[in-house]
């Protein structure tokens, strides 16, 4: 097996996205060989060299996994949690691999999410570059003028940095209106601070599909396997290289 950047070894492995991996790396957690590595250039062959992190052997997973689950309310987007809350990993019953949330949905939100062992899936789908859109609907306290619906599409300034544009349409007319909002980018509570920043508050907010992938089938708390078409669909979308899925 050729040589390749630790960072997307330990992607590939399901242990953190490249991003959080070169941080692994320069805080010295990474070790080949018995040595310690921080260079974010340095390489290494999965298959000959004994890479570790904080200790542990890494070991590149036969299949990798694919999971659509349909988070509920109040559960948190971690498989830990310090102040003892429900998260996603309470919900993922007879998983086996050590699966990772791709992208976070906050406490109070619910939808679509997706868990997965392939780091380098994740990466791609997180990032505003993947270009994956994502749809949510949106229950308001109130209706959004013309002009604010034109900020949504034309992006808002959030701490200093403009949002890309977001697709919004009324999908139902009501004293607390319901909204579909579509997104390829995903700041950390980004629709709840939009709909602040015009003013209203967000009531309810699910995500009903990523991409190709609809939440249709999957009641609140459920999960799946992704088949292999599926996979192999979002791996082409990725411009990734062919899948060995689970499930």
């Amino acid at each position: 097996m050729p040589e390749e950047r630790i960072q997307k070894i330990l992607a590939q492995a399901g242990i953190a996205s490249r991003r959080k991996a070169e941080e692994y790396i320069l805080a010295g957690r990474v070790t080949v060989n018995g040595k310690a590595v921080t260079e974010l250039g340095s390489k290494a062959d999965a298959e000959r060299d004994h890479i570790k992190v904080d200790g542990a052997l890494l070991r590149m997973p036969k299949r990798h996994a694919y999971i659509a689950l349909n988070k509920p309310r109040d559960v948190v987007t971690t498989l830990s949690d310090p102040e003892g809350r429900k998260t996603v990993k309470h919900l993922l019953k007879g998983v086996k691999e050590r699966v990772f949330p791709v992208g976070r949905l906050d406490y109070h939100s619910e939808g679509l999410l997706l868990l997965t062992t392939d780091g380098e899936f994740m990466n791609r789908i997180t990032s505003p570059a993947g270009h994956v859109e994502k749809v949510y609907i949106v229950k308001t306290n109130g209706h959004l003028s013309r002009e604010q619906e034109d900020e949504f599409r034309n992006g808002i300034s959030l701490h200093g940095k403009r949002t890309a544009p977001a697709a919004i349409k009324l999908i139902k007319a009501a004293k607390n209106p319901w909204y579909e909002i579509r997104l390829t980018e995903g700041r950390q509570n980004q629709i709840r601070i939009m709909f602040k920043h015009c003013g209203k508050l967000v009531e309810k907010l699910k995500r009903v599909q990523i991409g190709f992938l609809k939440l249709q089938g999957l009641p609140p708390g459920a999960f799946r396997y992704l088949d292999h078409k599926e996979v192999e669909r979002f791996r082409k979308t990725l411009k990734l290289d062919q899948p060995r899925p689970a499930g």
